[in-house]
């Protein structure tokens, strides 16, 4: 079961103008968690008070979700997809929990 899992996972698209339903959610959904701990990652290490970083995040925040995006969105594999937006995740989030 999970072999089969694995190997759907990891064959490439045949055709590279269409790139799934699956890449479409990881990009959008992981982009948009990717961006978010990173801005807040952001807000708190920054050497300025709180607000001034929080806007700063704000603002940088619509690139960055759309760096993200593109960036898990042009993997080649769905298996590559998933490890783009697993693997900032998990780093954001450890440095959130370490920082806070």
């Amino acid at each position: 079961m999970f072999k089969n899992i694995y190997n759907y996972l990891t064959i490439p698209e045949n055709n590279g103008k269409k790139i799934g339903l699956f890449r479409i959610l990881c990009s959008v959904f992981g982009g948009f968690i990717v961006a978010y701990l990173g801005m807040t990652a952001f807000a708190l290490v920054a050497p300025m008070e709180v607000k001034e970083a929080a806007i700063v995040s704000i603002m940088i925040n619509t690139f960055m979700w759309a760096f993200a995006t593109t960036w898990i969105a042009l993997s080649i594999s769905r298996l590559q997809a998933l490890y783009r937006f697993i693997v900032p995740t998990t780093i954001f989030s450890i440095t959130l929990i370490i920082l806070y």
